[in-house]
């Protein structure tokens, strides 16, 4: 490993138990800064209420720490919106945010959606399909941004199980995210979760930072992040464990291409010869191909939108 990744891991990984509940609380109100939770969702009625329903009770109810849940549904075809809302959540629909740009598929697109309709100084997103979730992820993210004003920028790390198996979760992450930053970018190397959904950064980095629309969002955001503020302003938290619901082989192969695209873009701005990827079903005739068009587009900083710049300016 790089001396400096080996350096970062000693002084920039922790564990959530170094930053007690009280220790944040005491930080939060010295500094004055507000945390904003944002939960992207999709069709997640099983998941999202329960999300909800424990950091309103642990962190908005018993103590301030959360000053509000935003839950940015993103055509949800079930009950995501209804279940959200009587959890406490406010539910804003993605199309609602920025009517004159057309909103496109893509976890991405949702996250820097949600810069326009949320107000935190700290704002932490959560994947809405955790299982058994404890407010821990959240706590844990946000207490170094708010008790180390060098931090801007936060990743959960955990255990990922995948069938009872431990550790066998973050395929994506172990085949194509992280042999791309140790190649590339070996001063991430540190990260133990790069593509993990739990993660809380200041809003002044957020804006200015381009949002990749799908789901190398998150491989794109360390990248940029790094370039932006260095490497001694990220930072990661271990929470313990992260159950959810897992993708099937083809999804994560469009998951993969998508960080792939990503890191191209980023390592030469050059040109991508063929935004498009080749799978195969077997159908009644052999192995058929199916073909899905790769996410090609970014989102700029959202300091750049006119609407958000005149938001912060009333």
């Amino acid at each position: 490993m790089l001396e400096e990744a080996e350096r970062w891991l000693t002084t920039r990984s922790w564990s959530v138990d170094d930053r007690p509940l009280h220790r944040v609380l005491a930080a939060k109100r010295a500094s004055g800064q507000t945390v904003s939770v944002v939960l992207p969702a999709l069709n997640e009625e099983e998941t999202v209420g329960d999300i909800v329903a424990v950091i309103r009770h642990d962190l908005m109810r018993q103590v301030p720490l959360v000053d509000e849940i935003v839950v940015i549904d993103s055509g949800s075809t079930d009950r995501t919106s209804e279940v959200a809302t009587a959890a406490g959540a406010r539910v804003v629909h993605r199309d609602t945010i920025l009517p004159r740009v057309p909103a496109v598929p893509g976890k991405g697109e949702v996250l820097w959606r949600s810069l326009l309709v949320t107000g935190g100084d700290i704002v932490c997103f959560v994947d809405a399909d955790l299982k058994e979730f404890s407010s821990d992820f959240v706590l844990g993210i946000v207490g170094p941004l708010l008790t180390d004003p060098g931090v801007d920028l936060v990743k959960a790390m955990y255990d990922r199980p995948l069938g009872g198996a431990a550790g066998q979760g973050g395929r994506v992450t172990e085949l194509m995210a992280r042999p791309l930053l140790n190649m590339h970018w070996p001063q991430l190397s540190g990260f133990v979760q790069p593509l993990g959904g739990e993660y809380a950064a200041r809003r002044s980095l957020l804006e200015q930072l381009p949002f990749p629309v799908g789901y190398g969002v998150e491989l794109g955001m360390l990248v940029d992040a790094l370039h932006l503020v260095g490497l001694d302003a990220l930072a990661q938290v271990d929470v313990g464990v992260r159950k959810h619901r897992h993708q099937d082989g083809q999804a994560l192969g469009r998951m993969a291409a998508a960080i792939y695209r990503t890191a191209q873009l980023r390592l030469a701005r050059g040109h991508l010869i063929r935004p498009a990827l080749t799978q195969f079903e077997r159908g009644a005739d052999g192995f058929e191909p199916r073909t899905y068009s790769v996410d090609t587009e970014e989102r700029p900083p959202m300091a750049e939108i006119a609407e958000y710049a005149a938001r912060k300016v009333a």
